[in-house]
C-alpha cells in the first residue's frame, strides 16, 4: 500500500510525515511525499529533528506530485488550515484525508520557541502515524470505514493520545 503525504512546499511537515511513517512501517506500506509547489529543499530542521529521532534521512528531496513513481492509494493533506495556508488537492482515485499541522517552517521567535514548533508537528504527525498503524486490517478493506477512521485520526492532536480515545 502507498500513501502520499502531501503540502504545498515538501520540506517540512510532509517530509516528517514521510519519513516516520517509512520507519515505523510494515513491509507491505510504503509513504511518499510530495508538494504542489515543492520548495526544492528539505529544511534543515525537520533533517535534524529526524536524526535526533533515530530517523533516516538519507534520500528525503523536496518533489513535485508529478514525479511520483508510482499513484498512492491514499493521500493525506498536512497543511494546516489555521496558518490560512491553501493545501492542495490531489486529484485521483485514492482514498482522501486531511491531518492538517501548522508549518514549523512559519515558526518565529527565540531558536527554542522555533524548535518547539518543529517538535510539536512531528509529535502530532508520530501520533496520527501511530493511530494510522493501529487500525484494524478490515478497515483497510472498507473504503468508507478508512475514510471515516482516517478523518478521526486528523483530529489527534499533540496533546491527546490515541489511546485515551482524546481527540482535541
Amino acid at each position: 500500500m502507498h500513501i502520499l503525504f502531501l503540502c504545498t512546499g515538501n520540506s517540512c511537515r510532509s517530509i516528517l510525515a514521510e519519513a516516520t511513517f517509512n520507519h515505523l512501517a510494515p513491509a507491505h506500506m510504503h509513504a511518499m511525499s510530495a508538494g504542489s509547489q515543492p520548495t526544492g529543499y528539505v529544511h534543515p530542521r525537520s533533517l535534524a529533528l529526524l536524526a535526533r529521532e533515530g530517523i533516516a534521512i538519507d534520500g528525503y528531496v523536496s518533489k513535485s506530485w508529478h514525479d511520483l513513481p508510482h499513484p498512492p492509494e491514499i493521500v493525506i493533506t498536512v497543511c494546516s488550515n489555521a496558518a490560512g495556508e491553501t493545501c492542495p488537492a490531489y486529484l485521483g482515485q485514492a482514498i482522501r484525508a486531511h491531518w492538517g499541522v501548522d508549518d514549523p517552517a512559519k515558526a518565529t521567535g527565540s531558536e527554542a520557541e522555533i524548535e518547539a514548533a518543529f517538535e510539536a508537528a512531528y509529535q502530532c504527525l508520530r501520533l496520527r502515524i501511530e493511530a494510522f498503524f493501529a487500525l484494524s486490517p478490515e478497515t483497510f478493506q472498507q473504503p468508507a470505514v478508512l475514510k471515516q477512521a482516517l478523518d478521526q485520526i486528523g483530529r489527534i492532536s499533540h496533546q491527546s493520545s490515541p489511546e485515551s480515545g482524546n481527540v482535541t
